[in-house]
């Protein structure tokens, strides 16, 4: 009873009421500009002429990305921690002949072993 006839209890209830409205407010402006610089990173990487088509996680740091560079041309880039390989390039055509990539249904789609021979196969022998 003491506490509740007291100013204490009142400032501090304020004190309180004020520091979870400006933990709200925080909140919100962290949401609201973490949108913002999504979509205009977004916007920034469509006008481009590079985008990534598909990747494929080989192990912790290191994937395997189809690259598309300008309208038709597709490179086939292993990355890793600190280095890029380029391992073949495509044309848009050898892309959609590849097993589980452009026409066919996502369903359908084969192991990596099997789109790894594929694209060998279509490299030009040295």
């Amino acid at each position: 009873m003491i506490l509740l006839a007291s100013g204490n209890f009142m400032s501090s209830m304020v004190e309180l009421i004020t520091v979870l409205l400006i933990f709200l407010f925080v909140l919100a402006l962290t949401y609201f500009v973490t949108r913002w610089i999504a979509g205009y990173q977004r916007t920034r990487t469509a006008q481009g002429n590079l985008s990534v088509i598909e990747a494929i996680r080989v192990s912790n740091n290191q994937s395997i990305q189809i690259v598309r560079a300008g309208t038709d041309r597709y490179l086939v880039v292993g990355v890793g921690k600190e280095e890029i390989s380029l391992l073949a390039t495509l044309s848009a055509d050898e892309l959609r002949e590849l097993p589980g990539i452009g026409g066919s249904p996502a369903g359908s789609r084969e192991s990596f072993s099997d789109l790894l021979e594929a694209v060998k196969k279509k490299l030009p022998k040295k």
